[in-house]
């Protein structure tokens, strides 16, 4: 498959969304709320210190993005890039389509001078860690843990 990344643009917002959904629905089996999620992903677009999403092409078809944001390391004085929100489109699964987006996001973080990149992926989600493992990511020795707050509704 030939594959082309590029950088996401406002109007792929609504597909960066509609595969959102559909992230958090076969991971977590979770299904958010469109609006909320619809002023997240402008969100990036609006404030591009929040990040940046890519897309993956084929033919001129999107069928993949994700989305980098970053973490100040004080420990290491500069920015570790966190790769977030990765879809694939089932028909473009298990041919490249991940592993060309990594590799763009790894050119661009190294070229930035980025000290790393991080992701997490659900425990249970092994076909994503081999994946992950596969491009030479490592597992860390950190437990994520959260404490939600409410959010107002705007």
């Amino acid at each position: 498959m030939s594959l082309q990344i590029r950088a996401a643009t406002p109007a792929d917002a609504p597909e960066l969304a509609a595969w959102n959904m559909a992230m958090a629905w076969e991971t977590e089996r979770k299904r958010l709320e469109s609006a909320t999620l619809e002023r997240g992903v402008r969100g990036v677009f609006e404030q591009p210190r929040r990040g940046f999403y890519l897309v993956a092409e084929h033919d001129g078809a999107a069928v993949g993005c994700l989305l980098v944001t970053y973490e100040w390391s004080d420990w290491r004085n500069g920015d570790f890039w966190w790769i977030q929100s990765v879809y694939v489109v089932p028909a473009a699964r298990r041919v490249g389509a991940f592993r060309a987006l990594y590799a763009e996001v790894a050119r661009r973080a190294a070229a930035a001078g980025a000290v790393g990149l991080r992701l997490y992926v659900e425990t249970e989600n092994g076909r994503a860690q081999a994946t992950y493992e596969g491009l030479g990511m490592q597992r860390c020795h950190y437990f994520m843990y959260e404490a939600p707050l409410a959010v107002p509704v705007l």
